[in-house]
């Protein structure tokens, strides 16, 4: 966005940057906390793929396919293939936190499962959200640019869209993880105390998509004040 007059500081660009500070943060600490248990060996004697084809064999879950994914903490669960990917970190891995992620991505398997309706929302909304996200700041600056309110105003609401589908993911992330600890704990794969290190971990991770919304609802909040701000000089 631009400043209004020459020499005049725009303080939104705060709001941007307090955004990027937690975004920072987050990544650094999850980075941090599962560096930190994937130094501690697990008790059970299985590496995270081996607990993976366990607690998914438990709930009933035969459909799904285990694959190896490059990098690091790129673990997901790609419900519309039944495809549970776990990284090069993790797959192979037998300590606390590589176990932790491969229970949490289970935990996503286990909700496709059972139709978990947050999950099934955030599937559905997807392509529309990722559409919105590409269209909405693109229209906001045309909007600014040519000065076109309703054009602004329509921006804002796809950008809106677009973010919601990170609140939405927020409590489907939080269910895999309590998920992947009671399943942990109720087959007696960890004990109490390296249960306390996944939990840790987990949440860590869990603290990323906190960041990541509270970072795009900081950049909504900048986008309605330059839009009141840009109505009330007109």
């Amino acid at each position: 966005m631009y400043s209004y007059y020459p020499g005049y500081f725009d303080w939104t660009y705060l709001l941007i940057l307090i955004g990027a500070l937690l975004s920072f943060l987050a990544s650094a600490n999850v980075r941090h906390t599962f560096e930190r248990y994937a130094a501690v060996p697990a008790s059970a004697g299985l590496d995270a793929e081996g607990a993976a084809r366990f607690i998914l064999s438990k709930n009933g879950i035969g459909n799904v396919e285990i694959r190896g994914i490059p990098g690091d903490l790129t673990d997901n669960y790609v419900p519309s293939q039944k495809i549970l990917n776990l990284s090069d970190s993790t797959r192979h891995s037998g300590s606390i936190a590589a176990i932790g992620v491969a229970a949490h991505e289970c935990g996503h398997a286990i909700q496709d499962s059972v139709g978990f309706y947050p999950l099934i929302l955030t599937r559905t909304i997807s392509p529309l959200c990722a559409f919105m996200s590409r269209i909405s700041i693109p229209l906001i600056l045309f909007g600014f640019l040519i000065g076109l309110t309703p054009l602004i105003q329509f921006g804002i609401l796809a950008f809106i869209i677009a973010i919601s589908f990170q609140i939405i993911t927020l409590p489907v992330e939080f269910d895999a993880s309590r998920r992947a600890v009671k399943t942990l704990r109720e087959n007696h794969i960890l004990s109490e105390t390296e249960l306390r290190g996944v939990k840790a971990v987990l949440t860590a991770a869990a603290l990323t998509y906190v960041a990541a919304a509270a970072s795009s609802l900081l950049q909504l909040l900048r986008l309605l004040i330059l839009s009141r701000n840009r109505d009330r000089r007109d």
